[in-house]
């Protein structure tokens, strides 16, 4: 019974080839994209999946306030909050602090014991962490005991990467490794333990770990810096917590800790609010200050999502609209096959075959195109799928249900309207197309080109503010601006590390191509938050403020191009004076009460984290983006700093680019031997903050062009049937002395104006959710009336193309064909 249902499903593909290559054509290009989307949306929401009982780990978060203003919310907190937790809170099994030096610090790790030379490296994923950490985590060790493995100071762990970089061929264990950084740390450390490379899916991401009983054995430090300290929050702080416990109930005992830990934050008009995020939520849900890394968005996932699911509907619609156009030439089948006895039920499977028979085809052509088109969507997503990616189980269940749902969806309702005609009408010839199924098909294609037109829009918004983002004044001109962080390596002694500095000054000046060189703190797109509390002295307003800020020498505003809008720049002119002598931005002067900015020079003001010596005003500049424009211009304020400066920017011409990087080359290892060279350009590393956003734009305008392209299929479909069902129409109106433009306009006409219907229909949808998405950046663009003109006019211009093609096929036919057998 089956193998005749089979046969008889195939001899009817096989008849109508045009149409059954359009439907699996469009049919595997929907179920390819939506496939696609499920691999990076099962990647984005698999993170930290690989940690072991990962639902009872928790990071804790601080939100700082100030005179009931947040003013800090950070991923970061106090060296103290671990251990306070674990003693006050009886559902905290264990903890683990991480400090982030290789994020904060210019770190080299070097094994000075290889041959033929030692072997150096940059280390950015570098962490200090608590012996807890490893087992906390269930990271898989390769070689070590992750138990002991970080339980004394001076020892490491690394991962199998880097043990082969390290070591060669050699067993690290027992090996040493010696660490140098910008802070003048100068420390040896007994390798311990390889762990296995981590997965992409993970947001904290590290090569080397040294343990962090190190800092604890550090002198020079202030006591409890790093042990039980609550005065520095600059650790990242994990519990895990026992299974069943009340997360809520425990997060409402935390201010009782605060302040018992704290007791003098009330009296200040500050307030710290402690939070536990579950380690799963972190990259997706996370946005915080002092991020380990770059998170995902939560947003985009369900953007993409809803995508995926949008573009194989539009597939399965094409399916739909194409077996119901075509009823009314399958009605004699039908009618013969019900008067030889076919029931109504042997119909229905018959054609639910043939759907099946279809959607097996597409599946087959889908998992084709995903393999073909991997490559590329890894290039689109940063990350890497391989062939190995399409063989998980997960994907396999997708492909079966895709084919299940698939089979039912677009064969379900076909099915019915075929096998219900009735045979003596049918067979008489009297059999016209249902006004209920005309409407029916004509909803859809509506619905399709409504989606069409949403795609086109939202891909023209989505690159418009983009393009905003990247080419809005931040403020200061950072283009043609490299930048290297200060040296790891270098003399204890401060007159020679000044020195050294001063000889590296002196080699750029001599480089032509070199217009401008300074040092500072920070610089744009640093997600570091050096954030001081300012009090004007002798205010009757607020008694403080938060201002972020930042530390420059005598060329900082010159090299990034600022404007001085009021007093003075530093300048050797004032020795002595500078160190304490600030210069503030302009919303930094109306934040601390003055409406014009030329008011506040001269002014004092006090910072405890700048020595709490009083400083004065001696200047005000524009403000300008230190980050993205996700966010608000933050008030900004500046000391003087010559040699302490943690990132040297240094402006060139762009004219034989390779010479100058070569010169720039040599005059870094002149000053600072023995220091690996590095830089990069602050207007790619500024961007690179908006690397989700560049990603999403990417991912939605691939996909909207290739639901377009469906959309299309469909549309082809239809008028090339519309067109086959009026050729005897069109052959009496070509007699009749119509024209082609007559004939193809007559055709074409009731399609634009479904087309035209959806335009209206998208522009309040577009609207919306690209409003929507629109309101997650501080600074955005406008929706303007000519986004809709031309994502309307884009999709009319599509469907008039796709139409006409079949309608002038039609129009130039030769009447005396299509008329003759009348």
């Amino acid at each position: 019974m089956f193998s005749n249902l089979l046969r008889t499903a195939f001899r009817s593909l096989k008849k109508n080839k045009f149409f059954s290559l359009l439907n699996i054509i469009g049919l595997g290009i929907g179920m390819a994209v939506f496939l696609l989307i499920a691999l990076y949306v099962k990647f984005e929401r698999s993170y930290e999946d690989f940690i072991p009982g990962k639902e009872n780990i928790y990071r804790v978060k601080l939100d700082s306030w100030l005179n009931n203003e947040l003013v800090l919310s950070t991923a970061e907190n106090y060296p103290g909050v671990g251990p306070a937790l674990k003693n006050e809170l009886p559902g905290v099994v264990s903890y683990a602090r991480l400090y982030n030096v290789g994020y904060k610090n210019n770190v080299i790790i070097t094994n000075k014991e290889a041959r033929p030379e030692p072997v150096a490296f940059k280390q950015k994923h570098f962490l200090y962490a608590d012996s807890a950490f490893l087992p906390m985590m269930g990271y898989a060790m390769v070689k070590g005991d992750a138990r002991t493995a970080l339980a004394r100071p001076l020892t490491a762990v690394i991962s199998e990467k880097y043990a082969a970089l390290y070591f060669k061929q050699e067993d690290p264990i027992g090996k040493t490794l010696l660490l140098q950084d910008d802070d003048l740390n100068n420390e040896p450390a007994q390798v311990t333990g390889v762990f296995k490379d981590l997965p992409e899916n993970t947001h904290l991401k590290f090569d080397v770990l040294f343990s962090y009983a190190t800092l604890l054995g550090r002198g020079s430090e202030a006591p409890g810096r790093y042990d039980n300290g609550w005065n520095r929050n600059d650790m990242y702080t994990f519990v895990r917590l026992a299974p069943g416990t009340d997360v809520r109930a425990m997060e409402a005992r935390l201010p009782a800790i605060v302040d018992k830990y704290e007791p003098g934050l009330k009296q200040s008009g500050r307030k710290e609010v402690l939070g536990l995020q579950p380690l799963a939520d972190i990259h997706l849900q996370s946005a915080l200050a002092e991020e380990p890394s770059e998170n995902g968005s939560e947003r985009t996932v369900l953007f993409m999502s809803a995508i995926g699911l949008f573009i194989l509907v539009i597939a399965w619609i094409n399916y739909i609209n194409l077996a119901t156009a075509r009823s009314v030439e399958r009605a004699k089948e039908v009618g013969v096959r019900k008067v030889v006895g076919a029931v109504k039920g042997q119909l229905i499977r018959q054609f639910l075959v043939e759907a099946a028979l279809v959607n097996l085809c597409a599946v087959v052509t889908s998992l084709f195109l995903v393999m073909i088109a991997l490559p590329y969507f890894n290039t689109l997503t940063g990350i890497t799928f391989t062939y190995t990616s399409l063989y998980q189980s997960w994907f396999w269940v997708t492909l079966l249900l895709l084919w299940t749902v698939g089979s039912l969806l677009s064969g379900l309702y076909p099915s019915l309207v075929l096998s219900s005609f009735k045979p003596i009408t049918v067979l008489k010839g009297k059999l016209q197309h249902s006004r209920r199924g005309i409407l029916l098909r004509q909803g859809l294609v509506v619905t399709q080109f409504a989606a069409s037109v949403v795609l086109i829009g939202g891909t023209l918004i989505i690159y418009r503010q983009l393009n905003y983002m990247m080419h809005l004044d931040l403020g200061m001109n950072i283009d043609q601006v490299m930048v290297m962080e200060r040296p790891a390596i270098a003399p204890d002694n401060t007159e020679a590390y000044n020195r050294s500095i001063d000889v590296f000054r002196a080699e750029l000046k001599k480089i032509p191509a070199v217009t401008g060189i300074t040092a500072s703190l920070t610089i744009p797109g640093k997600q570091r938050e050096f954030k001081a509390l300012v009090k004007r002295m002798g205010s009757t307003g607020r008694d403080s403020v938060v201002i972020r800020a930042n530390s420059m020498d005598y060329d900082f505003l010159a090299t990034f191009k600022m404007k001085l809008i009021a007093g003075r720049n530093f300048s050797p002119e004032f020795p002595g004076e500078e160190d304490n002598a600030v210069i503030v931005t302009e919303s930094t002067a109306r934040l601390l009460g003055f409406k014009e900015p030329a008011e506040i020079v001269g002014t004092v003001v006090s910072i405890p984290a700048f020595d709490d010596v009083p400083k004065t005003v001696v200047g005000v500049v524009n403000d300008y983006h230190q980050v993205s424009l996700k966010q608000t211009i933050a008030p900004g304020l500046f000391g003087f700093s010559k040699y302490g400066g943690e990132m040297y920017s240094v402006r060139i011409r762009m004219e034989n680019l390779a010479q100058t990087i070569a010169s720039v080359r040599k005059a870094w290892t002149t000053a600072f031997a023995g220091n690996p060279f590095d830089y990069f350009f602050l207007d790619e590393y500024f961007n690179q903050q908006y690397s989700n956003e560049r990603k999403f734009g990417k991912l939605f305008t691939t996909f909207a062009i290739l639901g377009i392209v469906i959309g299309c299929l469909g549309l082809l479909g239809l008028s090339a049937y519309t067109a086959s069902q009026r050729i005897k129409e069109i052959g009496i109106r070509k007699i009749l002395g119509a024209s082609v433009t007559d004939i193809t306009t007559m055709l074409s006409r009731d399609f634009l104006k479904l087309v035209l219907i959806a335009i209206v229909i998208a522009i309040p949808v577009t609207w919306f959710i690209m409003n929507t998405w629109l309101h997650a950046f501080a600074y955005r663009i406008t929706i303007g009336w000519w986004v809709f003109v031309a994502a309307g006019s884009i999709a009319s211009l599509i469907a008039l193309a796709t139409v006409s093609s079949q309608a002038i096929k039609a129009a130039i036919t030769n009447p005396v064909k299509s008329l003759r057998a009348e």
